[in-house]
């Protein structure tokens, strides 16, 4: 792999605030219902579904919420259709940025981050201009004091991993997409805990950006983290540590 995404790796870092928001059981109950309607409400048959119920499990998220958002997907409740839409722009100084929504409205999504990527002098482009970028895999990170870099590597390889990445505070376990279930089983067995576990967009290459071109990316991507209608955000920018804390 020639490259990680960085702000994938700092989501779980994010999470408390966005916790605060009250962002990210709205996400993870969207991200349910979708997965729900999609593939049916049994977590054993359907892949995406058991991972978003393991995401809003290590979220804390009540049970009742995790149920009832199932029903809706499924239709024994009444519920809101989202589509999910990808948008795909520039960001200062030419990064790739990736948006992932779902919305009950695409109208007012696109408008919403057409305005974000403008105000914050990037550019919306047209589909299909970076996603040819990013690799769709399995990223599970693991923060360092939960586990010993040999151990984790071996049972990681062992088990179908792609790679393992040292990533300063934690390690990135980089799986195929249809070997990612596997490899999160394998290493949870293990009795190692795992602070975020998800399918990702990973760069193919990273772009370094420095001063205001990075100062204005991060300010791009926090301003889509905090759109309603957007579930996720990738990017290949190479943005320096001490600007993104």
């Amino acid at each position: 792999m020639s490259g990680h995404n960085k702000w994938s790796s700092i989501k779980h870092k994010k999470g408390a605030a966005d916790a605060k928001r009250g962002k990210i059981f709205s996400r993870l109950i969207k991200e349910i219902t979708v997965a729900a309607r999609m593939g049916g409400g049994d977590p054993n048959a359907n892949p995406r579904l058991r991972a978003a119920i393991s995401t809003a499990k290590n979220e804390n998220m009540p049970k009742d919420n995790i149920e009832r958002a199932i029903k809706k997907g499924t239709g024994e409740l009444e519920g809101v259709n989202y589509d999910e839409v990808v948008y795909e722009g520039y960001a200062p100084g030419g990064a790739a940025v990736l948006v992932e929504c779902l919305t009950d409205n695409k109208n007012r999504a696109v408008a919403e981050v057409r305005h974000i990527f403008s105000k914050a002098g990037g550019n919306l482009g047209e589909n299909g201009c970076v996603a040819w970028m990013f690799d769709k895999k399995g990223l599970i990170v693991i923060t360092k004091d939960k586990a010993d870099e040999d151990q984790l590597m071996e049972i990681a390889i062992d088990a179908g991993a792609e790679d393992v990445n040292d990533e300063g505070d934690s390690f990135e376990v980089i799986t195929d997409i249809g070997d990612f279930e596997s490899v999160k089983e394998a290493i949870e067995k293990s009795s190692i805990e795992t602070e975020l576990a998800e399918i990702s967009m990973i760069p193919q290459n990273m772009l370094a950006l420095q001063g205001k071109e990075a100062e204005q990316t991060i300010r791009l991507m926090d301003a889509l983290e905090d759109c309603d209608d957007v579930q996720k955000v990738y990017t290949n920018a190479d943005i320096p540590e001490d600007l993104m804390n």
